[in-house]
């Protein structure tokens, strides 16, 4: 598991569900938690982004994470949520079904993504944490976003 990721041996991520799943991301690329509102659709964007928003003067793209994902279609309700995100320094919209609280996490409560063979891309999950009953997806955010797939961070810095 890569160190950097551990802030005095304690991995702190905002926990929140997409479909039956739950995924944690470190808290510190957090910059805020919004309910889903309506974007302004860009033409010739991937499916997966939703489009743009104006954030007090910042445009800022909108992804939905089940349809990345691949996780059927999205509904929109008032447990709908949108994580702001700084990554890069760029601000990143992430629409998720819910959030779940804020984790801590020690080393020893992350276990090693399983190495699927090629079959999924796992180049992205930090590990798997457990907490009591709870298995919780890591996801390195940086890497995803930023990722040739998403499209994210280097479309938005060419905009």
């Amino acid at each position: 598991m890569d160190t950097t990721l551990m802030n005095d041996g304690v991995y702190e991520a905002l926990a929140f569900k997409l479909g039956n799943e739950e995924y944690g991301i470190k808290i510190l690329k957090v910059q805020e938690i919004r309910g889903y509102e309506s974007v302004t659709r860009i033409a010739s964007a991937p499916e997966h982004v939703k489009g743009v928003v104006n954030l007090r003067g910042t445009i800022v793209p909108i992804v939905d994470m089940r349809i990345k994902f691949k996780l059927g279609e999205p509904t929109y309700n008032q447990f709908t949520v949108v994580i702001i995100l700084n990554i890069q320094d760029r601000v990143v919209g992430m629409v998720v079904d819910s959030v779940s609280d804020v984790i801590s996490l020690t080393a020893e409560q992350i276990k090693p993504a399983p190495d699927m063979g090629g079959a999924l891309n796992t180049d992205y999950l930090v590990g798997l944490g457990t907490v009591d009953e709870r298995m919780i997806i890591l996801v390195d955010i940086d890497r995803l976003m930023s990722s040739e797939e998403m499209g994210v961070i280097d479309s938005a810095a060419t905009a």
